[in-house]
C-alpha cells in the first residue's frame, strides 16, 4: 500500500447500517484486540477504511466501537461470507471489554 491512508474517507459500519447500501452484518466473531471477523452478506472491499459502531451477536462484548480498515474478503467455498476488520483504534472501552475476554497468558 502506498500513500497516507490515516485521513482516507471511511464507511460508517453502525448498528443500523443506514450508510451501506443493502450491508448486512450478521454477526462477529474471533474477536481480538487487533480485529474481527464480521460475517456478512455483502462484504466491503479489501483496503476500505471504516468506523466501527456494531453489535456482537452471542459473545460478552454488547458493542465495538473504533476505526479499522477490511483486510480480506471472504466468500463461499473458501469460508463463510464476510470479511476480516483490523482494528486500527478502539475506544478505550471496547478495548477493555476485548481484553478482559482474553484468555489468561501461559508461564510455559
Amino acid at each position: 500500500m502506498s500513500g497516507d491512508r490515516r485521513h482516507a474517507q471511511r464507511v460508517d459500519i453502525n448498528q443500523e447500517f443506514e450508510t451501506i447500501d443493502d450491508f448486512v452484518a450478521e454477526y462477529a466473531t474471533n474477536i481480538s484486540t487487533t480485529g474481527c471477523f464480521i460475517r456478512s452478506k455483502h462484504p466491503l472491499p479489501v483496503g476500505t477504511r471504516v468506523n466501527l459502531k456494531f453489535t456482537v451477536i452471542a459473545s460478552d462484548i454488547d458493542v465495538i466501537e473504533g476505526v479499522g480498515e477490511v483486510v480480506r474478503v471472504v466468500r463461499p467455498p473458501a469460508g463463510d461470507v464476510g470479511m476480516g476488520v483490523r482494528f486500527t483504534k478502539l475506544t478505550p472501552e471496547t478495548r477493555a471489554r476485548i481484553e478482559a475476554l482474553a484468555p489468561p497468558a501461559s508461564d510455559g
